[in-house]
């Protein structure tokens, strides 16, 4: 037994520990912390955890399950509470799901610190979460077997109420007090596939109710007493520091309390601090600040694509080199492909804008904020404010989308909230990045130039392929550079090419990371995004080319060992089957992609309508493991698809003149519109029992493709510079 003054002694060496005690209120409380080995392998060392980390079997019946992640649209508030209550054999009707603070407690067992990233979540803690919810009723069972006088093999547990051999029952509402004061079960054993009830079928998420009758409550709309709003103006050249500034007419405007200079991740900018966002937003448009930009580099796109054309003709540092690195030179230039590609930076862009309210006291903090990196985030405050990370309370509050952006190893955000709250002591502050300071201030997705040469042997296949990648490291000056980085060549910016699931021999990828001025970070699905399309559009052309179907040669191509994708892609071949006869200039376009080890294969069907894509229907097939909830991988594949579209369209590149970010919103920055995504987008799941894999980014590398094969079969062009400003 455990309560919530003991701990482990020193010498415990067990890699699962377990805290259990009675709540001041009544009830169960149980916590479960999984000490598995990190990326960055720190030795496993016993702490003290809140007894109450993660589910809480309350008097009343209801049961409160702490979610260790962020939720910011991905449904993790229902999918990690599903597992949970499955093997607790707990009543659905009566879970609560909430949003974990930061805390040790709730780090990633697979990363180490507390995140959403690499599309882990479900992945990471699908049996942490089974673990908590056996344990837990196991010693719901003891305990009704303890009072009945009977063993636990003789009792079931069923919705929340255990069920004895003579025709006893009590709810764990009624149980929970006694079985808090029972040891905790050593060895548990999870349910049998056969067994569950819950989990691998669709259930309504958790937060759909209070969404979609406006009571969800998002890091935007945290109001405290008393509290301030402040925004930033930021340089308009990254890094660039305040030469001077003029604040009068600021300081005119009704209800500004502060203007003042601040340091940033990059330079330095002005806070201004008013009682509403109105009035800061006003006072920030009448600030004249004068900035030193003759110190920073001061890119511009036009140049930059240049550069990176130069850089591509050359061997960059080697990700992958496969056999012959010569075999190209044998092969006749009747036989080859050359292709350049080129993408622009592309910006998050997610609906609620990026914000984090602080209030710092002296000797402690307090923290509101969606974020995808709690552990980060809060240590970045806590150095801000010169405390240490358990002196701030950090409040995980549910986010309006991120896609990367809420993830930022530099926690820039937070740092400038933490700054402006250092000045007002006291006093709580939401500091806000308006999307104008997002779209024209950072982080982006990297630009990139490939170029691929493709030696075709006498079957039609790819006999050989050299391929250079240039673009900047998300990854570098970061703290997981040491893992990531290796041969001076950025894990992220290779993924979907160094590790392709296609058999092609004399296989060459090299990569150059040039240092630019550009803040970046990875974007959903990060270097899948363009690699997924560099790689799919070539196997499309090769397949045309061999005149062969483009499902058939995918299959042919694939490793014996790609499962997944073949998975997928017979899948697709039977879905899609009906699909042969198309209206005129309608055209069907394929692409596959496996990525966080999960296989996406989708189909359109596409016509050209005011000089842009129309998608009249998609089919995805998606072979993402065990599937916890049908329901929430149905909608992270459409969602994701709608948001690939993000790459072609006319307006989705952020380009730089004079160091100066050219768009300012989506007036200029232009997502996908409801008429862009597909009219039907199907999905269909491929049954599995093996362990689950991530669904959040792999849907997004197959959409772009697909769309352009499409239109390549329309008009015969072949498409390799994104956005699509012709078609």
């Amino acid at each position: 037994m455990s309560t919530a003054t003991t701990s482990h002694p020193p010498s415990v060496s067990r890699r699962t520990f377990l805290r259990v005690s009675s709540a001041a209120a009544g009830g169960l409380l149980v916590s479960l912390y999984l000490d598995w080995p990190t990326i960055a392998q720190q030795p496993a060392t016993p702490k003290v955890y809140p007894p109450d980390a993660f589910v809480h079997v309350r008097p009343d019946g209801k049961i409160v399950v702490q979610v260790n992640r962020l939720e910011f649209g991905q449904g993790v508030q229902t999918a990690l509470p599903m597992l949970l209550a499955d093997e607790m054999d707990a009543d659905w009707l009566q879970v609560i799901a909430e949003l974990a603070p930061a805390g040790d407690v709730y780090r990633d067992p697979v990363y180490g610190i507390q995140m959403v990233g690499g599309s882990g979540s479900i992945a990471h803690s699908f049996e942490q979460y089974r673990q908590l919810g056996a344990r837990t009723r196991a010693m719901l069972i003891a305990a009704a077997a303890a009072q009945w006088k009977v063993t636990p093999t003789q009792c079931r547990a069923e919705s929340s109420v255990v069920y004895g051999p003579n025709g006893q029952s009590a709810r764990y509402a009624e149980l929970a007090e006694a079985a808090a004061h029972l040891p905790v079960p050593e060895n548990i054993q999870l349910k049998k596939e056969s067994d569950l009830r819950l989990t691998n079928k669709e259930v309504r998420r958790l937060d759909s109710g209070a969404k979609c009758n406006g009571s969800q409550k998002f890091g935007l709309d945290v109001d405290l007493p008393g509290m301030k709003v402040a925004l930033v103006a930021h340089p308009p050249v990254f890094g660039a520091k305040v030469k001077g500034f003029d604040a009068n007419a600021a300081r005119a405007i009704s209800g500004v309390q502060e203007v003042f200079e601040i340091p940033l991740v990059r330079g330095t900018g002005v806070a201004i601090v008013a009682d509403r966002f109105w009035a800061a937003k006003q006072a920030r448009d009448r600030l004249r600040a004068e900035w030193d930009t003759a110190s920073v580099e001061r890119p511009d796109t036009a140049q930059l694509f240049a550069k990176y054309r130069e850089l591509a003709r050359t061997p960059g540092n080697v990700a992958v080199s496969r056999a012959n690195a010569n075999a190209m030179d044998s092969i006749s230039p009747a036989n080859r492909i050359l292709a350049e590609y080129e993408f622009p930076y592309l910006a998050h862009t997610p609906m609620e804008p990026l914000n984090t309210t602080v209030r710092f006291d002296g000797d402690r903090a307090e923290v509101w904020g969606g974020s995808q990196f709690q552990t980060v985030d809060r240590m970045a405050i806590a150095e801000v404010l010169g405390l240490k990370p358990e002196q701030v309370t950090f409040h995980t509050e549910m986010a309006g989308g991120g896609f990367g952006r809420r993830a930022t190893p530099d926690s820039h955000v937070q740092r400038e909230a933490a700054t402006v709250a250092k000045r007002l002591r006291g006093i709580p502050v939401k500091l806000i990045w308006t999307r104008e300071d997002d779209v024209q201030g950072g982080y982006y997705r990297p630009m990139h130039v490939h170029r691929v040469e493709v030696g075709i042997g006498g079957d039609g296949m790819p006999a050989a392929w050299r391929h250079v990648i240039v673009g900047q490291s998300i990854l570098a000056g970061t703290p997981f550079a040491p893992m990531m980085v290796k041969n001076g060549v950025d894990s992220t910016a290779v993924e979907g090419t160094a590790d392709t699931k296609y058999n092609i021999p004399n296989f060459h990828i090299s990569a150059h990371h040039p240092a630019i001025n550009v803040p970046v970070l990875w974007w959903r699905s990060v270097g899948h995004t363009h690699n997924a399309f560099v790689m799919e559009t070539l196997i499309d052309e090769l397949a045309r080319r061999a005149k062969a179907d483009p499902i058939a040669y995918r299959l042919k191509l694939l490793s014996p060992d790609a499962k997944k994708l073949r998975n997928c892609l017979a899948l697709l071949q039977g879905k899609t089957a009906s699909w042969r006869s198309l209206p005129r200039n309608h055209a069907v376009g394929i692409a596959c992609h496996e990525s966080f080890e999960t296989g996406v294969a989708c189909a359109v069907e596409v016509s050209i309508e005011d000089k842009r894509p129309r998608i009249h229907r998609a089919t995805i097939t998606v072979d993402p493991g065990f599937a916890v909830n049908p329901l929430t991988i149905a909608s992270q594949m459409q969602g994701g698809v709608t948001f690939g579209i993000t790459q072609v369209m006319s307006r989705g590149a952020i380009t730089l003149k004079d160091g100066r970010v050219e768009q300012r919103n989506w007036d200029g920055y232009t997502p996908p519109y409801m008429k862009d995504a597909p009219v039907i987008a199907q999905v269909h799941i491929v049954p599995s029992s093996e362990k689950p894999s991530g669904c959040g980014e792999p849907p997004v590398p197959v959409i772009s493709p697909a769309v352009v094969n499409a239109l390549s079969r329309l008009t015969g062009k072949r498409y390799r510079t994104l956005p699509l400003t012709e078609i």
